[in-house]
C-alpha cells in the first residue's frame, strides 16, 4: 500500500520536475541566446534594413530604397575590381602563412629545449595591434629614412631610395610581408599544437625502420597533419579577406586603386561618401562573394579531413 502511495506521489511531482527542470535549462541558455541576437542577428538585420534605405551617417533608414543600392553596387566597376583584388590577397596571404607557420612549427619541434622560448617570441606579433604593425612596416618601408632602403644602399644594392609604397607591385608585396609577419605565428602556433600531438612511437617506429627525416615527413607528419592544415588554411583565408587595418595605414588604397581591398572600399562608401545605404549593400555582396570563393576550399577541407582521419 505504501509501495503504490509513493508511485503515485512520484508520477504526480514529475509534471512539476519536469517544468522546473525545462526553466533551469531555459536560465542557463538565456544568457547565450540573448548574446547571440545582440550580437548577430540585431547586426544582421539592421545591415539589411540599411542595404534596402537611403541612409546616410546623420539619416540612417531615411527612405525605402528597395534594390536599389545592389544595382549601383554590382554595377561599380571599382567595387567589382576590389572583389578580385581582395581574393588575389587572401589566397596568396593564405597560402605563404600556411607554408612559413609549418615550417617554423617544424623547426620548434626539433629545437625541444628553445620551443618554448621560441613559442613566448612567436606570441609577440599576435600581441601587437594591427594599425601599429602597419605604422612599423611603414617606416620600414619608407623612401626617406626607411630602415629597408637603408639597408639596400649600404649592401649597395641601390644608388637611390625605393619607393616600396609608391609602386603598385611593391606597395602588394608589401602588404603581404606585413600581414605574414603579423599572423605566421598565429599559423605557426597552431601547427605546432597539431605537431605535438602526434605519436612518437610511430615516429620511432619509422626511424628504427631506416626512414629518412624527409620520408618520415613525407609519409608520416604531412599527412596526419593535412586535416589540419586544411582547416588552417581555411580560417586564414576567412580572416585575409576581411585586410583593412594594413591597407589604410601603409598605402590608403593606393598609389591609385592598386591595393584598395573590398573592406577598404566600403569603408571609403560610409566614411567619405557617407552613403550608408549603398556600404551596407556592398558589404552584403562581399559576404556572398566570400562565401562562394570560401565554399570549395571548405569542401576540400572537409574531403581531405575525411580522407587521412
Amino acid at each position: 500500500m505504501a509501495l503504490t502511495e509513493s508511485i503515485d506521489t512520484a508520477q504526480a511531482e514529475a509534471p512539476a520536475r519536469r517544468r522546473r527542470w525545462r526553466l533551469g535549462n531555459a536560465s542557463l541558455a538565456a544568457p547565450l541566446v540573448v548574446t547571440l541576437v545582440l550580437t548577430t542577428l540585431y547586426p544582421l538585420v539592421a545591415l539589411v534594413a540599411l542595404s534596402l534605405s537611403k541612409s546616410t551617417l546623420g539619416k540612417p533608414l531615411r527612405d525605402w530604397a528597395g534594390i536599389a543600392n545592389f544595382a549601383r553596387v554590382l554595377g561599380d566597376p571599382a567595387f567589382l575590381a576590389s572583389l578580385w583584388r581582395s581574393a588575389a590577397f587572401a589566397l596568396p596571404m593564405a597560402a605563404v602563412e600556411l607554408v612559413l607557420g609549418l615550417a617554423l612549427a617544424l623547426l620548434f619541434h626539433r629545437l625541444v629545449r628553445a620551443s618554448r622560448v621560441f613559442t613566448s617570441l612567436m606570441l609577440l606579433p599576435l600581441m601587437t595591434p594591427p594599425v601599429m604593425v602597419g605604422v612599423a612596416w611603414k617606416l620600414i618601408f619608407a623612401a626617406d629614412g626607411g630602415l629597408l632602403n637603408g639597408w639596400l644602399r649600404a649592401a649597395g644594392l641601390t644608388d637611390a631610395p625605393m619607393s616600396f609604397l609608391g609602386s603598385s607591385s611593391w606597395a602588394a608585396a608589401a602588404i603581404v610581408v606585413a600581414d605574414a609577419w603579423q599572423w605566421t605565428p598565429f599559423v605557426a602556433l597552431l601547427c605546432f599544437a597539431a605537431i605535438k600531438s602526434l605519436s612518437e612511437e610511430v615516429m620511432e617506429a619509422a626511424r628504427l625502420d631506416g626512414a629518412t627525416a624527409w620520408q618520415r615527413f613525407r609519409h608520416i607528419t604531412l599527412p596526419l597533419l593535412v586535416p589540419t592544415l586544411a582547416a588552417v588554411f581555411l580560417l586564414r583565408l576567412v580572416m585575409a579577406f576581411k585586410l583593412f587595418d594594413l591597407v589604410y595605414v601603409l598605402t590608403f588604397g593606393g598609389p591609385g586603386f592598386d591595393t584598395t581591398t573590398t573592406g577598404f572600399q566600403i569603408w571609403r562608401l560610409a566614411f567619405e561618401q557617407f552613403d550608408v545605404g549603398r556600404a551596407a549593400a556592398a558589404t552584403l555582396v562581399f559576404v556572398g562573394f566570400v562565401s562562394l570563393v570560401i565554399w570549395p576550399a571548405s569542401r576540400t577541407a572537409k574531403r581531405l579531413e575525411a580522407r587521412y582521419t
